[in-house]
């Protein structure tokens, strides 16, 4: 955990690295610093031709990727090669990983051209994919069968061919009139849903009675893969949203 590492670098070491001079390499400390404002997600990070993960991380690529993972200075480590980085990529969002991915923000050229030569690459994070975000360029399935065809023969033909499917992510709103209403459960619902993939738009207001039927009856016909819900639900729609989503 974050915790533990922050707990860990505090501490006196007799092995400490010569260039950062702690306990941690270069690298892992440039991924501690992005673990930290990404703690949710699951981290892949460019290194070079190959995108790795780091610690819990690491575990849950091995696990849910069928990928070797190993001990690696102070951290477990798991690797997958760049070009089948979009195809691990929705398996683990498929699986209901948030998934961050983290590029080099300069090339090994520009590196070796520039004053710093002996200095860690930059890297950023450059998108952020959950069910319902997994678009982009990088996302095209053509693109991935592409470099699947080139680069690696065992490609599934099943796991880049497949549809697109409708993703929504949806947002609810509450309006209660007056107390009155509130108390017998009765409100005003505003809806939204989102396609990313093709931009579609879908939005709604309507009056609800306190057994939610109005409200169920677009959540089962929009089948979305997010909710987004505001800080403040009403009991009865909190309920139901339960319902539904731990089918």
């Amino acid at each position: 955990s974050l915790k533990s590492y922050e707990n860990t670098q505090n501490t006196v070491d007799t092995n400490l690295n010569k260039r950062t001079k702690s306990i941690y390499t270069p690298l892992e400390l440039q991924f501690i610093e992005m673990k930290k404002q990404y703690k949710d997600a699951v981290l892949c990070v460019e290194c070079g031709y190959k995108y790795r993960f780091f610690g819990e991380d690491a575990e849950i690529a091995a696990k849910e990727l069928n990928i070797y993972c190993h001990q690696d200075h102070n951290f477990m480590t798991a690797s997958i090669p760049t070009h089948r980085l979009f195809v691990h990529v929705r398996r683990l969002v498929a699986k209901g990983y948030k998934v961050g991915v983290i590029k080099q923000t300069e090339t090994a050229a520009l590196k070796a051209a520039g004053e710093n030569k002996s200095s860690l690459f930059s890297r950023k994070l450059t998108a952020l994919y959950t069910k319902s975000t997994l678009i982009g360029e990088d996302i095209l399935f053509k693109e991935i069968w592409f470099h699947a065809l080139i680069f690696d023969d065992s490609v599934d033909v099943e796991e880049v061919t497949t549809d697109v499917p409708d993703n929504y992510l949806l947002c609810i709103c509450e309006n209660g009139e007056n107390l009155k209403d509130r108390k017998k459960g009765d409100i005003v619902i505003g809806i939204m849903a989102i396609q990313p993939t093709t931009g579609e738009v879908i939005f709604d207001s309507f009056r609800d009675c306190a057994s939610r039927l109005e409200l169920e009856s677009r959540i089962l016909r929009l089948q979305p893969v997010e909710i987004v819900l505001p800080s403040s639900l009403s009991d009865q729609s909190e309920k139901l949203i339960n319902s539904i989503t731990s089918m």
